[in-house]
């Protein structure tokens, strides 16, 4: 008797033929979460909304292709958005001399507490930066997206073990970091 199947995996099939209706169902179901998950760790609009674009192009690419997702859809399109993200602050730290520079200059004419805030922001991006990428990946979904264990686990294909230790080393990495700017 054969599995029946889900719909997840219909809507894959179909958007594997490269089906208009179905490549639209999947950009409507997902790019607001990505676009969420990106400005979070991003803090920026226009990269977010770039994220999210060169993702969905990276996805088409995959299917026309041939390599594309055949279950978890969501965490095929998150893993393409998060590797774009550590790809974007590659480059920003090849050009961190200029945007500190530029941070500074545009921070004298914002108020005490929102400058105060968005320091505090960009020391936790940093931060997260400086995690290991399953570790990023792991809390960016708890944490940002408000996944439950079981969801990243399902996602990442490790057990809810693995994923709690990552996240413990994750929080206890990022708390050092975050302590030593203080």
């Amino acid at each position: 008797m054969s599995k029946p199947v889900s719909d997840e995996q219909n809507l894959l099939q179909r958007a594997s033929r490269l089906e208009t209706q179905a490549l639209a169902e999947i950009y409507d179901t997902h790019s607001p979460g990505i676009y969420r998950y990106a400005m979070r760790l991003l803090g920026d609009m226009t990269l977010a909304e770039e994220c999210v674009a060169e993702t969905f192009v990276r996805f088409l690419k995959s299917l026309q292709e041939q390599r594309g997702p055949r279950d978890n859809l969501q965490a095929f399109l998150y893993r393409i958005a998060h590797n774009l993200i550590v790809d974007t602050y590659r480059r920003r730290d090849q050009e961190k001399a200029s945007e500190l520079s530029d941070a500074l200059r545009s921070e004298a004419d914002v108020p005490e507490e929102e400058a105060a805030r968005h320091i505090r922001q960009e020391e936790i991006r940093k931060a997260i930066r400086r995690l290991t990428p399953d570790q990023q990946l792991v809390i960016s979904l708890k944490y940002l997206e408000e996944w439950s264990n079981e969801e990243i686990a399902r996602t990442l294909r490790k057990p809810i073990g693995a994923v709690k230790a990552l996240q413990h080393r994750a929080l206890r990495s990022m708390y050092r970091l975050l302590k030593e700017k203080s």
